[in-house]
């Protein structure tokens, strides 16, 4: 049974303008219509070469998974931090290691730990905002004090004092500063 359909389509492969005879005719000739199905045929072959290759990637995490004790080297790459993140880690008492001979070891129910208390951080990390009245800058604290960059900013990390941002200017609380760096004939 022949149609009479006539409908104006654009070539899905060279992208011209052509006349149809039937509603679900998508390309102009039968050679536009072999490249789109060699075009589809190689995204196809793409697309499963692409999912075995992240296959191949995530496998050995997956495997790392199954796993209670691991190194730091395999806890590195589960986690995906740096060793020396996870060492700092260790350093603060967040995340126990326990050395066997000249192993290192993470138990995994610590690495799963370690991410039930994110919220709890927050709210001990979450101070009150001090005004900015009551407030230095660094470059105030630097003169007043007479104390380079370097050593301001490891003083400032050291003992945890909280900075506020104004634009591009950082403040740290003046009552903080002062306590730490005031001699005692002031």
């Amino acid at each position: 049974m022949s149609s009479n359909i006539r409908i104006m389509r654009i070539c899905q492969q060279c992208g011209k303008e052509f006349e149809a005879r039937t509603t679900v005719t998508k390309t102009c000739s039968d050679a536009c219509a072999k490249r789109a199905y060699k075009a589809r045929q190689r995204s196809a072959k793409i697309e499963i070469s692409t999912n075995q290759v992240k296959e191949e990637k995530t496998k050995p995490i997956e495997d790392l998974r199954q796993y209670e004790f691991l190194t730091v080297e395999e806890s590195a790459r589960l986690v995906r931090i740096s060793r020396r993140s996870l060492y700092r880690l260790n350093e603060r008492g967040e995340l126990p290691f326990v050395k066997l001979n000249r192993r290192t070891v993470i138990r995994r129910s610590d690495i799963d730990r370690l991410f039930d208390r994110p919220a709890e951080l927050l709210e001990k990390a979450r101070v009150e905002p001090v005004p900015l009245a009551e407030c230095y800058t660094m470059k105030e604290i630097q003169q007043k004090y007479s104390i380079s960059d370097k050593a301001l900013y490891e003083l400032i990390r050291r003992n945890e004092i909280p900075k506020q941002y104004s634009g591009i200017y950082a403040y740290v609380p003046k009552s903080r500063i002062d306590q730490l760096l005031a001699t005692p004939e002031e």
